[in-house]
């Protein structure tokens, strides 16, 4: 439609609209993450992915790959979304296309997946780690355990009824650090298996990278009573971590614990209403353990209730029994973790019939998380960098603009009322200032 041509409102006569702005986005924040990619050594970590040894495709896998990874940073999950943004100028100037792939080839891609590819995700998620720890390598890392729950329609391949959940899909193992909210690793198991199910095998690569590749970082763990089982505590004891698992609690643990409630109640004697709580600790052997450990308690009494509540905690640290409580308190940050993992990145998007597929796509999720995550914790401004990703995509990422096109160069006319311009030079120039790794 022409200029001439324009429609005019009715509710005001001086507004006419047409289709003849030129070259426009409304996600030019990502070259800030094509930037940070570029000097993080993103697109040569991926340069190799390849499904099979076909060779004469016209979109290669690494760039299939690198264009799901930009679309689910900006907020587009579905294969489908590639079909309405196949000619947008931000996403292909920073893929180096003259269009992206469609919905049928991104289909083809994730099918073409099988066990195969699965290592060479985790390939590729070790040497982000790397290249984030050549920025800045951490004296501690905070191995957070946990599980979560993605939802299924129909009759999926290893779907099945969480009973903890009260409903059906798969039931992924996770492991965050707490400290920084890098997903370290993530598998996708079948919906009816337990929290523990397969931990121990999940973690000894995780833990041989860590002796091997940083053998300076001191490593602890913290996971919840589902993964309270004895190869978890040895295996973590025989290799030189310290964790904290919260453990069920039974007769013999209550009876260990009997004093404190004593304790409560005398101490109730002047008020019933106030806050009252008393930590100890013991050592104790269920039936399945090998020896005894130390088993800290903390028994509380709210203000003003009644009752009281029992915490248990199993542990190889020396720390104080209240401090060790506390540390395992902080355990609360990994909900936030999986939250925007999975409301923020799309981690439930499993919606092909074959498992394996979809183990393939939750990597490629981890992917993006994991670039967003180190993106966000290098080189943000302080005031952005405990902000979620739905936060900054609307204040850093949907920045609209204008691509004019030169002789020698593309200028991308950002939003001149944008009201973050000062956070977006200021993430460019720490970008920057990093460091050319490969």
């Amino acid at each position: 439609m022409s200029s001439l041509d324009a429609l005019q409102l009715e509710s005001n006569s001086k507004i006419k609209i047409n289709f003849d702005g030129g070259d426009l986005s409304s996600d030019s924040g990502l070259l800030l993450i094509k930037e940070f990619s570029h000097k993080f050594g993103f697109h040569k970590h991926v340069s190799n992915f390849k499904t099979d040894d076909k060779i004469s495709r016209r979109h290669k896998d690494d760039q299939n790959l690198c264009q799901m990874v930009y679309q689910i940073i900006a907020g587009y999950f579905q294969d489908d979304d590639a079909d309405e943004l196949t000619n947008e100028p931000v996403f292909t100037n920073i893929l180096g296309k003259t269009a992206l792939a469609l919905q049928p080839t991104l289909s083809r891609f994730w099918n073409r997946m099988n066990e195969d590819t699965l290592p060479k995700f985790d390939a590729i998620t070790k040497a982000m780690r790397s290249s984030a720890y050549k920025i800045k390598r951490p004296k501690q890392v905070l191995l957070d355990l946990d599980s979560t729950l993605l939802n299924t329609y129909g009759k999926q391949e290893g779907e099945g009824f969480n009973y903890h959940y009260s409903a059906h899909g798969y039931h992924p193992l996770l492991c965050y650090d707490g400290l920084t909210g890098d997903l370290l690793k993530a598998e996708l198991r079948d919906g009816t298996d337990y929290s523990s199910t397969g931990v121990v095998d999940f973690m000894q690569p995780l833990l041989d990278e860590y002796f091997k590749e940083y053998p300076d970082t001191t490593l602890y763990l913290r996971g919840d009573s589902g993964f309270a089982t004895p190869d978890l505590y040895k295996q973590c004891e025989t290799n030189g971590v310290s964790y904290a698992i919260r453990l069920k609690a039974n007769s013999v643990l209550y009876d260990n614990a009997k004093h404190l409630d004593d304790e409560i109640l005398e101490a109730m004697k002047d008020d019933m209403t106030r806050y009252i709580v008393r930590y100890d600790e013991f050592y104790y052997k269920a039936g399945k353990w090998e020896y005894p450990r130390r088993v800290v308690v903390k028994v509380e009494k709210p203000f003003n209730q009644l009752t009281t509540q029992y915490s248990f905690i199993v542990t190889n640290m020396d720390l104080k029994p209240e401090e060790i409580l506390r540390y395992y308190r902080n355990r609360g940050t990994m909900e936030n973790f999986i939250k925007e993992s999975k409301s923020g990145f799309g981690f439930a998007s499993t919606g092909s019939k074959s498992k394996v597929v979809n183990a393939n796509r939750l990597q490629l999720h981890v992917l993006a998380y994991n670039l967003f995550n180190c993106f966000r914790r290098l080189v943000l401004p302080k005031s952005m960098r405990k902000m979620q990703i739905d936060t900054i995509r609307l204040k850093l990422l949907k920045i609209a603009s204008k691509i004019v096109k030169a002789a020698r160069y593309i200028y991308f006319k950002l939003c001149s009322s944008c009201s973050y311009k000062d956070e977006f030079y200021e993430t460019l120039e720490t970008i920057r200032q990093l460091p050319q790794l490969e």
